[in-house]
């Protein structure tokens, strides 16, 4: 029998047609429609950083889903969504790094000092708004979210692809040609494919102001 056709998506708009807001409680349910029935990857639902391998096994689905819900109805947004009209098609998680505690056992992304640093651990982008520059978009709207909760630096851990196209499924922390372009710079490396990025929003030990491009 001959195989189906997947149907055709709906063209992406353009960058001026999208708006990236913080992830509050009452778009809880436009996070869940980006998501998808399975929860993103494999069930996980955006909540493999803040969690020990343990937990991550033993929530898995819905178990993760009143996980980051409680999170969502917190005090603080954890992360920002962009929507294309009122359609979501991406979602970030940013939040103090504290709060993703599986980096704390990574030798590759082990703190690169003792400065409390904000952290970006995830990019889900819809197939139809990918290679439009939406995550450059969803950087520099990372900046505004964290200077408005005091936060001094933005760090990333994105992926140096050695092939294009790259994955898309392996590049869920993001491409580093995306942080670069939002004006972060590489503080240190200890994979040759995946340096650590930082973006300072106040000045750095050198007295250097960093401003948005």
């Amino acid at each position: 029998m001959k195989k189906k056709s997947p149907a055709p998506q709906a063209p992406a708009g353009t960058l001026s047609d999208i708006h990236i807001v913080p992830a509050t409680p009452d778009r809880w349910e436009a996070f869940e429609t980006l998501m998808g029935p399975k929860g993103g990857v494999g069930g996980c639902w955006c909540m493999l950083w803040r969690q020990s391998p343990k937990q991550q096994a033993a929530l898995k689905g819905d178990g993760n889903r009143k996980a980051i819900k409680a999170i969502f109805d917190g005090p603080q947004p954890p992360g920002l969504l962009a929507f294309d009209g009122s359609e979501p098609v991406a979602w970030m998680s940013v939040a103090p790094r504290a709060a993703f505690v599986r980096l704390e056992k990574s030798r590759v992304l082990a703190p690169v000092d003792a400065a409390p640093v904000w952290s970006i651990s995830c990019f889900l982008i819809k197939r139809s708004h990918r290679r439009m520059g939406l995550a450059v978009s969803l950087l520099q709207a990372a900046k505004a979210l964290v200077a408005d909760h005091g936060g001094a630096i933005l760090e990333g851990y994105p992926v140096e692809p050695r092939k294009d196209p790259y994955p898309s499924a392996y590049a869920w922390t993001g491409i580093a040609e995306s942080f670069r372009r939002a004006g972060f710079e590489e503080v240190a490396r200890r994979s040759q494919t995946r340096p650590v990025m930082r973006y300072f929003l106040k000045p750095d030990d050198g007295g250097r102001e960093r401003h948005a491009p």
